[in-house]
């Protein structure tokens, strides 16, 4: 994925639960002064898979996030030190019965978050930074 020359400034933020909030925060004013509220919903939650997953992955390192535009829509990347891949849980029907609705594990039920932006995303993938760590990405069409 080549960033664009019209690339927003990188969004440094530390692999903490705060950092969703303040990733949908940025991402929402960027979208907004964009003109395109008409994605806003899904590339927040885009947002916030992404950056939730880079996390979990370097908790209390640094993760980075990047919203760039072009002729083809917005690209919402987000950077981890990370060396492994990002794997999706196997896709499958899921019932309330698959679910542990205890609340021991009530957030033990993740997982679906690389679904949903590759169900929100015209196209979407992992880059490997040359400098280290990697780059996951979601190009939306507005």
């Amino acid at each position: 994925m080549a960033m664009t020359a019209t690339a927003e400034p990188i969004m440094p933020l530390t692999g903490t639960p705060s950092a969703v909030g303040l990733a949908r925060t940025f991402a929402d004013a960027q979208i907004r002064k964009w003109d395109y509220s008409h994605i806003l919903d899904s590339a927040l939650l885009i947002v916030s898979e992404l950056v939730t997953n880079a996390a979990r992955q370097t908790p209390d390192e640094e993760i980075r996030l990047q919203l760039s535009r072009d002729a083809y829509g917005i690209i919402i990347a987000v950077w981890d030190a990370a060396h492994e891949m990002p794997k999706a849980k196997p896709m499958r029907e899921l019932t309330l019965d698959d679910l542990d609705l205890s609340e021991e594990a009530f957030d033990d039920n993740g997982g679906w978050g690389l679904h949903i932006v590759r169900a929100l995303s015209a196209k979407c993938g992992v880059t490997a930074d040359p400098v280290g760590g990697k780059w996951v990405w979601s190009r939306m069409h507005p």
